[in-house]
């Protein structure tokens, strides 16, 4: 059979498995898990082919072997355990060519990254077809094939029992297992309170790694570069490292709180759902750095292209005596350990019996550490829109007043509306604009109908918006259908809006009420875009429209704006899907949607 050439994910340093597993020797992963999923296209392009590119070079020697190898093993030991490992996967590649049937057993879940692995269960039995490769094998389990971790598998002792035979013992357990019987897998702890020992362990390793990959980063590179300022300035260190010194912070203090609730003696009965629920708003700070990653990428590769800045980041390493990963894979870490606390806690809930002590702890640990992923998800829509917002309003002929980003951020719903001016009842046809705080009315060109004019803007912090009946407004004297009515909550200020039908008439509605809500969610969660931004993204328009041209957005510029999309995290996941900021699924974003409504392109 014909195996499809591997595609080695990223690896970087070693760890030993969790207890109760000791056959697995070593699992691989990089500094914050290995990213599973799809990548957002700004961190896929900035970041992920930059780390890829690097660590390219040296994916094959930070394997097992390289693992083993930095242990400290004198020199006879170290050429002892290699020899074996290189024994042993000779031998199970002679018995595979000479047409035996190989059988390793999952000790722990391998979630698929894409088609060409293999997804399997702890406990499944997988038939080894290649083991060439010392990290990554082929194998099959039932009717699916594909690559798998060595390191997450063991071979069977007995590969004469036939599968048929596993296939129907292991419904045997689950029957016995579903009764409350038990298998038992350690020194007499059922298998619900092993594989939770496993799972504790399992974070309670990640974490210390972590803070480590972090200690090494604030030490070993930003602590030195602070002393090279005739090579970066604080403005290249802040875009570089971003806000990494304080989640390093956060981080010890998480690490101290998991501590005092892990159970050494008996790890399954740890109860640290609890910590991740004190702590639930404190994870919000990786928004800012995971929204800043992609600029950081941006910032380092235009260094890396001068040699002396490549000699210093390797120099910073060495010093440090960090493993060979270069600096954008280590910056990459806090981005994916963000989004691996919910799978880790899936995981953790996964086995937690309900009577656990800590089970309902875990559970809102779970929900909670979701909500934070969402928020960042949000977050980073919101401030790509920045940039949107911004060329839009330089699309707009004679604009008057602050910018739209001085107290915009999102546009909420946008659309075209009768203006009624009392008390003469003249109506005027205006385009829409609802963004949070306020509300953008223009006027398209008699000729040009793709350009617009801008005529005003109404506060909606200081309004009111009520629905009228259709029929004659006895206070304003005039007769309205499909009417709204937006007051100054002091009284003076009143425009009257008509649509053409009812269902928009209840779509703007809603929109009104969508405003009130983000706007009081934002000053809940502390939203805000900071002034550097704002001037960035306006500077930004501003070249895209130099002057003495026409503002007019023109077809193939809407199409390309209709096209973009925006990363959204689903509100709803099962529990074995993998979601990574590093790679969330996509959704149309409504931003462009409701600005593609703005003109039918017609001259």
């Amino acid at each position: 059979m014909e195996v499809p050439p591997i595609q080695l994910p990223w690896r970087s340093t070693g760890r030993k498995a969790s207890s109760g597993s000791r056959e697995a020797g070593w699992v691989l992963e990089s500094p914050g898990g290995r990213p599973r999923g799809g990548v957002s296209g700004s961190i896929r392009a900035a970041g992920a082919r930059m780390a890829r590119s690097s660590v390219r070079g040296s994916r094959q020697r930070l394997g097992l072997l390289d693992t083993l190898l930095r242990c400290n093993m004198d020199p006879e030991t170290q050429r002892m355990v290699v020899f074996l490992i290189m024994m042993f996967l000779i031998i199970v590649n002679v018995l595979i060519s000479d047409g035996s049937v190989v059988y390793a057993e999952a000790l722990w879940d391998h979630v698929t990254m894409d088609d060409q692995e293999l997804g399997f269960k702890a406990g499944d039995v997988i038939e080894v077809v290649d083991a060439t490769n010392k990290e990554w094998w082929w194998g099959r389990v039932l009717d699916s094939e594909g690559w798998f971790p060595a390191s997450f598998v063991r071979l069977r002792v007995n590969q004469d029992e036939p599968m048929e035979e596993y296939l129907s013992q292991l419904e045997e357990v689950q029957e016995e297992h579903s009764r409350g019987m038990g298998l038992l897998l350690g020194p007499g702890l059922p298998c619900k309170e092993q594989m939770r020992t496993n799972v504790i362990n399992e974070i309670m390793s990640t974490e210390r790694d972590y803070i480590k990959h972090l200690k090494d980063i604030c030490e070993g590179y930003i602590k030195q570069c602070r002393k090279r300022m005739d090579m970066f300035t604080e403005e290249q260190l802040c875009t570089i490292f971003g806000n990494i010194e304080d989640i390093y912070s956060f981080q010890k203090k998480f690490l101290k709180c998991l501590e005092k609730r892990f159970n050494k003696d008996e790890p399954h009965l740890s109860e640290i759902g609890s910590c991740f629920l004190e702590h639930q708003t404190d994870f919000q700070i990786y928004s800012e750095y995971c929204n800043n990653h992609p600029n950081a990428c941006v910032q380092l590769s235009k260094l890396i292209k001068l040699n002396k800045y490549v000699f210093f980041f390797e120099a910073c390493r060495l010093l440090q005596k960090m493993i060979d990963i270069s600096l954008d894979g280590f910056l990459l870490t806090p981005v994916q350990k963000i989004c691996k606390y919910p799978l880790q806690l899936a995981e953790l809930l996964k086995y937690t019996n309900p009577q656990h002590r800590d089970y309902k702890d875990v559970e809102a640990a779970l929900n909670g550490m979701k909500n934070v992923a969402r928020l960042i998800n949000e977050r980073k829509r919101r401030l790509e829109n920045v940039d949107k917002i911004a060329q839009w309003q330089s699309s707009i002929e004679d604009w008057e007043g602050e910018d739209i980003l001085s107290r915009s951020s999102d546009l909420i719903f946008s659309g075209e509306l009768t203006k009624v001016t009392p008390p003469q009842a003249k109506s005027q046809q205006r385009m829409f604009f609802l963004f949070n705080h306020q509300m953008v009315y223009c006027k398209k060109d008699l000729l040009r109908r793709d350009i617009l004019y801008y005529k005003g803007r109404v506060d909606m912090d200081q309004m009111e918006v009520l629905d009228m009946e259709d029929g004659k407004d006895k206070e304003l004297n005039v007769s309205v259908k499909n009417g709204m009515r937006l007051q100054s909550l002091s009284g003076g200020e009143v425009h009257l809006l008509c649509a053409k039908k009812p269902e928009q008439k209840q779509r703007w509605l809603r929109a009104f009420a969508d405003e009130r809500e983000q706007v009081q969610h934002d000053q809940e969660t502390g939203f805000s875009i900071t002034e550097g931004q704002k001037k960035q993204a306006m500077l930004n328009a501003c070249k895209s429209h130099p002057a003495g041209k026409p503002k007019a957005v023109t077809r193939p510029y809407y199409d390309f704006l209709l096209r973009q999309k925006h990363p959204t995290l689903p509100t709803s996941l099962p529990q074995q899907q993998v979601f990574m900021l590093a790679e969330p699924k996509h959704k149309r974003s409504t931003f462009w949607h409701n600005i593609g409504r703005l003109t039918p392109f017609k001259k």
